[in-house]
């Protein structure tokens, strides 16, 4: 799917349509030290590893993409599930 780089939607902070910039959501590091981190570390520990047995086979082969929109005006940032794409991209729109 080619999705444009910048697209005018609505901003809560400014409560107005204004232009957005686009980009695609990539999760940060996990913490190790972290209490829910911890937590699934602990729940882990009882199937080798792994807190249920391993899956054979696998229904699904894409991921849902998250789009990071910031609003030009303010800065505020917002993320948006687009759903399950093969292959996207971020394409400049002409006019």
């Amino acid at each position: 799917m080619k999705f444009p780089k910048v697209i005018r939607t609505y901003c809560p902070r400014c409560n107005a349509h204004t232009v957005h910039s686009v980009s695609v959501y990539h999760h940060g590091k996990r913490r190790s030290l972290a209490e829910g981190q911890r937590r699934y570390e602990r729940k882990c520990k009882g199937y080798g590893s792994s807190r249920k047995p391993k899956q054979k086979r696998f229904a699904k082969i894409t991921k849902k993409v998250t789009v990071k929109l910031q609003c030009r005006t303010c800065g505020y940032i917002q993320l948006r599930t687009i759903g399950r794409l093969k292959r996207f991209e971020l394409v400049e729109v002409k006019k």
